[in-house]
């Protein structure tokens, strides 16, 4: 029997090996392959943990090309943060597919925080109006961070607005943006603000209600819907869902876990077929987005297996040709 190592790779070094622009290119390649049938996507597994304090959740999943597998597993602490901790830890395992042996294992959070900011710039890249200069972000921890990143380092906008519930939080991300050199930042006093300014509008929040409401959104506005990513948690109102073009990451995952499209069907306010296309669909041209400057889009984002694969996958390479990582015996 041949001796395995696996190189484990620390978050800090996930960050610094996976650039905002190269994850962009990453998921959206990986995005085409989920709608041209190149990937095997199980829906995700959360195992509620005794007292509701905690979950694990475990995303497994396979990627054409670069042909690879792998599992990531989070353990998801809500109150965390309150404790310095990200409320979502733990590990990514990568294998090669000609022999199954697993390569890599690395941290996770690290990579979630900037494959998910990097799916939000590939939809707005695709579905949002081109002469787009406001960006609001609604909702103030990890995932506005990397979001904020993101578009400053692949898609700039004039203006950045920023909300959140907690002010001392909003003006700490401000702030951060600011540092990264975005010079017209401001913390609005409501969501509704936002709105009123907003040609794109990011939320990532953990509210198990709306916040947002279809009778604010402006004609023309693209929203990334993030944050709500069980059934029975929604960012926004029926109304918005059901006044959007409405896009999703992956179909199946929509139809099992994406609580706003899950209410607005069991309101009778929309049907399954109000989803118009996947994200991967829209990229391969095969089924058009935006339609006008007019039209409210929004795409729903749930993370996908893919996703990870994808930006691991680009990880690990550069970790190999870099040196990077502990090699460990397993």
């Amino acid at each position: 029997m041949q001796p395995l190592e696996v190189r484990v790779i620390k978050g800090e070094d996930v960050r610094r090996l996976l650039p905002y622009g190269d994850c962009v290119e990453a998921v959206a390649a990986a995005m085409r392959a989920v709608s041209a049938g190149r990937t095997i996507m199980p829906l995700r597994q959360i195992m509620r943990l005794p007292g509701g304090q905690g979950a694990l959740g475990t995303m497994p999943g396979y990627l054409g090309d670069p042909e690879c597998f792998g599992i990531k597993l989070l353990s998801l602490f809500p109150g965390n943060p309150a404790v310095g901790l990200s409320s979502h830890l733990g590990l990514y395992v990568l294998c090669e597919a000609g022999h199954g042996r697993p390569v890599a294992v690395m941290e996770a959070s690290s990579l979630t925080a900037v494959r998910t900011a990097a799916a939000s710039v590939v939809a707005t890249r695709a579905l949002a109006r081109a002469d787009s200069k406001v960006l609001a972000i609604i909702g103030t921890g990890e995932e506005a961070v990397s979001h904020i990143e993101a578009f400053r380092a692949v898609r700039p906008f004039e203006r950045l607005l920023v909300w959140g519930r907690n002010h001392a939080a909003s003006q700490s991300l401000a702030d951060h943006a600011r540092r990264l050199g975005i010079e017209d930042v401001r913390v609005v006093s409501s969501v509704r603000q936002a709105l009123a300014e907003a040609d794109v509008v990011c939320t990532v929040t953990s509210s198990p209600g709306p916040l947002l409401f279809g009778a604010d959104v402006r004609p023309g506005t693209h929203l990334c819907l993030v944050g709500a990513s069980i059934p029975s948690c929604r960012e926004v109102d029926d109304a918005c869902v059901a006044m959007s073009r409405y896009f999703v990451d992956y179909r199946v995952s929509a139809m099992a876990q994406a609580g706003e499209l899950l209410h607005a069907i069991g309101e009778g306010v929309v049907t399954e077929a109000h989803v118009v296309a996947e994200i991967g669909e829209v990229l391969e041209g095969t089924v058009p987005g935006r339609r006008s400057d007019s039209e409210v889009t929004v795409y729903k984002s749930l993370g996908v297996a893919a996703q990870d694969l994808a930006a691991a996958s680009l990880v690990y390479r550069r970790a190999v040709e870099l040196g990077v990582g502990i090699l460990a015996p397993i």
